[in-house]
């Protein structure tokens, strides 16, 4: 989905900088009015979506015009804040038509030259659904909706493409995604890799649970998959596969301990931030609910490793390869120190996660003076700022596409009352009972995911499934997650699978070879979810910490003794045996 940073020009780098600058301005300046902060934060995802990712000349042409115009849009709205927010959503002139009818097309083009085709494409069956639905027979049609009021609750109303949401990107997401941007510019990620290399390289499988250490610590800020397989991938798949270990295997290992990144707190691939405004929760509810959950994913694939040792020579990293223990201290203070503020600031000062986020940027950005040796240099902090800035401006912008596009189709659901009308289906078809109404969402989730990153599929699903599921008395939090954690399953399951796919071209071996050893290890992905529904409590840290540890422990040994089943070199039967013993322990005790 990203690109590397291939160039660090100083254009570039002021426009990152602006990025940022305006994005924690905002956490420092006070109120900004919706209708002038999120279209400011579409105006400065354009022009890394539309020129910088620009791959042929037509590209790059086409995006300098569509990029000028967009601002002018963007600028239209901002600079008309006052005037349009007395209008509550209904367009006058031809003027505003076609500043939100071209508002539209460039939030499904930047969607589209960001990440592919699916997502802009569910949001135009959507947009054509609004349009078209009153000509649909029964239930699933609609009254029709006057085309002024449409569009202009879309572009020109806190709403559709300015809806809360948005809101999240601009003023959370952005947030965290410059602060990795900051740690992974500095040694964060070497540090990284040696607390992972010093606490698992010497243990059968060493390699291996280096990448999933590193995987989750990595993945705790980076919230993306594919950046995850990229970074970690790049150390840890050469180091598997000269130790003798399956391609195949070293590539399943790195696809899945990476794609746990995304529901690792505190980030979670932007979708804590998104479950906040949605369920309205506190985010350190949150962190406590994810938190149990995402560890037994990473346990999960732990023991799989072992499982995987009973049929393969999986040898311990070589004692030359282990960082010094002094350079494991001091490379993790360049991740431990932003991390401990960060925590600090939530927990025990009370602050936003915003703020705290803040304050633990500045942190970052203090410690790119340094070098691993904790040399002082003001040319290497240079370098290393122009790279975090640029690198977040870039993110910033990915995310924020997605999220903007993400946005119609939610606002389409809204003003449709389409998604009721879905609830109620899924209602009917489940017979109103709870778990065939879990695998229904479930599915939906995965077919939705596999075309859509995921939290666009976790938004999408959670707004029409998330009802129904409440509505059988799921707790909202619980569905939230549960809908959250099958959005992900596209990252490992075939046939669209990217993160298997990125470290199958990175080991050099079949995809398919590839995905099927991701999905043994990572069988905890489709049961955790399920486990999560049976065993409650697991996602009640903060308010019953006693009663979820014990869960936790209980869906752990259940999940050894699957994951066993599943992988391990044993006779059938005892194999057969594991696997059932294993779902009675998660879900008949």
């Amino acid at each position: 989905m990203l690109q590397p940073v291939s160039r660090l020009h100083p254009v570039w780098v002021v426009l990152g900088a602006v990025t940022v600058i305006f994005h924690i301005g905002l956490i420092f300046y006070g109120l900004t009015p919706a209708l002038v902060s999120r279209p400011i934060h579409m105006a400065l995802a354009l022009p890394w979506i539309l020129i910088f990712a620009a791959r042929t000349p037509f590209e790059r042409a086409s995006g300098w015009l569509l990029t000028l115009l967009g601002v002018a849009a963007c600028g239209y709205i901002a600079l008309n804040e006052s005037m349009l927010a007395n209008q509550y959503g209904f367009i006058y002139g031809h003027l505003q038509m076609g500043v939100g009818v071209f508002l539209i097309f460039l939030a499904l083009e930047a969607a589209r030259r960001a990440i592919g085709w699916p997502l802009p494409l569910v949001a135009l069956l959507a947009l054509a659904y609004a349009v078209f639905g009153e000509h649909i027979p029964g239930q699933f049609g609609h009254p029709g909706l006057p085309m002024q009021s449409f569009v202009g609750t879309l572009t020109i109303a806190e709403g559709g493409l300015w809806g809360k949401l948005t809101g999240v990107s601009v003023g959370v997401v952005a947030i965290f995604v410059i602060f990795g941007a900051m740690l992974n510019a500095g040694e964060a990620g070497r540090g990284f890799m040696n607390m992972a290399s010093a606490c698992a390289g010497r243990l059968t499988g060493g390699a291996a649970k280096v990448s999933v250490i590193s995987s989750a610590l990595m993945g705790s800020i980076s919230g993306s998959a594919s950046a995850n397989v990229a970074s970690t991938g790049a150390i840890t798949i050469p180091t598997m596969t000269r130790l003798g270990y399956p391609r195949s295997l070293a590539g399943g290992v790195e696809a899945v301990a990476s794609s746990g990144g995304q529901i690792m707190p505190p980030l979670m691939g932007a979708g804590a931030f998104v479950m906040v405004e949605l369920t309205g929760t506190p985010y350190t509810q949150i962190m406590a609910a994810a938190l149990l959950p995402a560890i037994l994913y990473f346990v999960t694939v732990w023991v799989g490793i072992n499982a995987y040792a009973t049929r393969h020579d999986l040898r311990p990293m070589a004692a030359s390869e282990q960082p010094a223990a002094k350079e494991v201290l001091i490379t993790s203070l360049f991740f431990a120190v932003p991390f401990v503020i960060l925590l600090e600031r939530i927990f025990l000062g009370g602050y936003t996660p915003q703020y705290a986020a803040s304050i633990a940027v500045f942190a970052g950005m203090l410690l790119l003076f340094f070098d691993v040796t904790l040399t002082f240099s003001l040319r290497g902090f240079a370098s290393r700022l122009a790279e975090a800035l640029v690198t977040a401006g870039r993110q910033v912008a990915v995310i924020g596409a997605i999220i903007i596009c993400a946005s119609l189709v939610i606002g389409v659901l809204s003003l449709t009352g389409l998604g009721v009308k879905i609830t109620s289906g899924i209602l009917s078809l489940s017979n109103e009972m709870l778990w065939p109404a879990l695998l229904l969402t479930a599915l939906a989730c995965l077919v939705l995911g596999m075309e859509v990153p995921t939290t666009a599929a976790y938004v999408i699903c959670v707004s029409v499934a998330g009802p129904a599921l409440t509505a059988l008395g799921l707790e909202p939090l619980l569905a939230h997650l549960f809908v959250f954690w099958f959005a992900l399953l596209s990252t490992i399951t075939p046939p669209v699978c990217g993160g298997v796919f990125i470290a199958a071209g990175m080991v050099g071996e079949n995809w398919l070879k590839v995905a099927m050893k991701a999905m043994a290890l990572g069988i905890g992905l489709y049961i955790i979810p399920l486990a999560m529904v049976a065993n409650p409590d697991v996602i009640r840290l903060g308010h019953d910490p006693v009663w979820a540890v014990f869960d936790a422990v209980k869906i752990a040994v259940g999940l050894t003794a699957i994951s066993f089943g599943v992988i391990a070199r044993r006779a059938a039967w005892l194999r057969g045996l594991l696997v059932v013993v294993g779902a009675l322990v998660i879900f008949a005790l």
